[in-house]
């Protein structure tokens, strides 16, 4: 079963984990894994999104390989039922629109749901990135996989470098130009938030989606996320039913790198969380 996994989860994401400063001690990045109950958590070793609506989750299109009516996922721990999948029409893997809306069959009562950000002001804040997958440090990149790392969540901070049209972009920093909870997602991570609070309203700014320019979790790479903003009127339209079959489709029709669809009923087998409804 380990090495199963490891192979399903090396090739549905499109990299690794939240990944630490190496002169900042793990323990700062550590929290508990309902620190975020907004969090949404669709695979036994990771795959996220965000609850923006009480029956409305946002996430990366690419991290829905698996989710189909009646998947179950976890929200603030809860087995969660999904009626729906929204992939964005415009996906195209490894370069933009990698965004889609999720549909739950019953309301969430319990959580206060984040808002999405409406404005163009992204670029120089500072953000929040948070997962569940494998860890490491800037210099090595990862060393612990997400099956050893056994769901603990780790939370990191990053600033955003880039903000044009549907991408907003990150760098891994390290010493003074690092933030003092610097890192950066992936792997485990993907379609989780990059996020802030305002008022004590969570606010989604991002999707976690891929990396380019560097080698995975090491430092100088940079960290590529969906741009909320860019996309508002489009999870508008879907959340009120409008013009959905023009704007998005109800399955992912390409598939991550390494998955086919042959094995795909295995693998999603294998890391899909069990119901208990």
């Amino acid at each position: 079963m380990r090495f199963w996994l490891l192979i399903i989860l090396g090739i549905s994401f499109n990299s690794y984990s939240i990944v630490i400063r190496h002169d900042v001690d793990d323990a700062n990045y550590k929290v508990s894994s309902n620190v975020l109950p907004q969090l949404a958590t669709f695979y036994i070793d990771g795959g996220h999104g965000t609850l923006i609506d009480s029956k409305w989750v946002l996430t990366a299109a690419h991290a829905t390989f698996c989710l189909q009516p009646n998947s179950t996922i976890l929200i603030n721990n809860t087995p969660t039922l999904i009626e729906q999948v929204f992939v964005h029409t415009g996906y195209m893997p490894g370069q933009s629109h990698d965004i889609a809306l999720i549909k739950l069959k019953q309301a969430v009562s319990d959580v206060k749901p984040f808002k999405i950000n409406r404005k163009i002001d992204e670029l120089d804040k500072v953000l929040w990135f948070i997962g569940m997958g494998g860890t490491g440090t800037g210099i090595t990149g990862q060393t612990i996989d997400n099956l050893a790392n056994q769901g603990q969540m780790r939370r990191a901070q990053n600033t955003v470098i880039v903000a044009k049209g549907p991408l907003l972009k990150f760098s891994f920093d390290r010493g003074d130009k690092a933030l003092p909870l610097e890192g950066v997602s992936g792997g485990g991570d993907s379609g989780g938030p990059a996020y802030q609070y305002k008022g004590g309203q969570g606010v989604v700014l991002g999707v976690s989606s891929r990396v380019e320019g560097g080698r995975i979790g090491r430092y100088g790479v940079t960290e590529i996320y969906s741009r909320v903003s860019y996309f508002v009127d489009w999870i508008d339209s879907i959340i009120a039913g409008k013009n959905v079959a023009t704007l998005a489709t109800t399955t992912l029709t390409q598939l991550p790198a390494g998955l086919t669809d042959e094995i795909l009923p295995q693998v999603c087998e294998e890391i899909k969380i069990k119901s208990s409804q």
